[in-house]
């Protein structure tokens, strides 16, 4: 990034040299600026296949373009801001509600060391939402400390987005510090995907 670029940090950027992006709908049609959608790409680096696995590559590549399976959304500047990821999505009643940014509002919390937010299935709703939270090592787990994260979860989220569970647990993180929403799904709700 340029300097006069400062004000895109927490952007992925925009494409280099030979590289094509887009963020496009479920028919693969371009989203309007700001609007949420799939990140897809081209360009001389993309991968030709999946190793014979051609169902897997119909449906990541279409017409040269690579669907990444990432969800973000673009500004008037053509820079991409990641959303999430399309699998990790949760939809509640109708409502996609993107782990991501739920998140980030639990990290304002001066007493949360760490979260991750993972769809529970639900009779009516399909999905609602649980978050697993991980406190600071100097914070003991009460009904206090609970009634306190539910107060946060009122005052800084929409009624839909809250989590209508809470777990509190270590947070299943890689060596590479991603969080291991496959394992956490596996853990608490037994779905190996």
């Amino acid at each position: 990034m340029g300097t006069g670029d400062r004000h895109k940090l927490g952007s992925i950027g925009r494409p280099g040299f030979n590289w094509e992006d887009r963020v496009v709908n479920e028919e693969g049609e371009d989203q309007r600026i700001g609007e949420i959608g799939e990140i897809i790409v081209k360009g001389n680096g993309v991968m030709k296949e999946y190793y014979k696995n051609p169902e897997r590559t119909s449906g990541a590549i279409k017409q040269g373009w690579l669907y990444t399976g990432d969800l973000g959304k673009m500004d008037k500047d053509g820079f991409i801001w990641l959303v999430d990821r399309k699998k990790d999505v949760i939809i509640r009643g109708g409502e996609n509600i993107y782990p991501v940014e739920r998140e980030e509002v639990f990290h304002r919390n001066s007493k949360i060391h760490d979260v991750g937010v993972i769809g529970f299935p639900h009779d009516r709703l399909g999905e609602i939402v649980g978050a697993i939270i991980e406190l600071k090592s100097n914070e003991a787990m009460s009904i206090e400390t609970e009634r306190e994260i539910v107060q946060f979860c009122e005052e800084n989220l929409p009624r839909y987005k809250r989590p209508a569970k809470i777990i509190f647990d270590k947070v299943i993180r890689s060596p590479t510090g991603k969080i291991e929403k496959i394992k956490m799904r596996q853990k608490y709700l037994g779905k190996t995907a």
